[in-house]
């Protein structure tokens, strides 16, 4: 069950709005997808990144993956925690599993993403 007060994208990753930060993860489906995350390469705080854009990547032992920004701006936090133990993407991708925190430009991008049941009807689409 995906949360639903989060927005997700086609490629597995969702967006928590507080405000105008925004907090970017992947999905459960995705971590699952990958099987065991081994590294996470991440921007730094103060970095720009870019809606539609790769900010950093997830390597797994079956699959290195791009993981792309749902909004400009600028990254206002890092979570050190992933990239210390990039195992808590498979155990808590919704909770201390969390990638970064951006200071979004415009939230309007965030329209486009697809509600928690959106996602759910897209995720079972896409494995028939």
């Amino acid at each position: 069950m995906n949360p639903v007060e989060l927005k997700y994208n086609k490629e597995h990753e969702y967006a928590k709005t507080e405000g105008n930060i925004v907090t970017f993860g992947i999905t459960d489906h995705a971590q699952e997808s990958l099987g065991d995350v081994v590294f996470v390469e991440l921007p730094e705080v103060g970095d720009r990144v870019t809606a539609g854009e790769s900010y950093g990547t997830v390597e797994s032992v079956k699959a290195v993956s791009d993981i792309t920004a749902s909004v400009s701006g600028k990254v206002v936090e890092v979570n050190t925690l992933v990239i210390d133990s990039p195992e808590l993407l498979n155990s808590d991708p919704y909770g201390d599993g969390w990638l970064i925190k951006v200071e979004a430009e415009n939230l309007s991008p965030l329209d486009t993403l697809m509600t928690a049941a959106e996602y759910e009807e897209f995720v079972a689409e896409e494995e028939h």
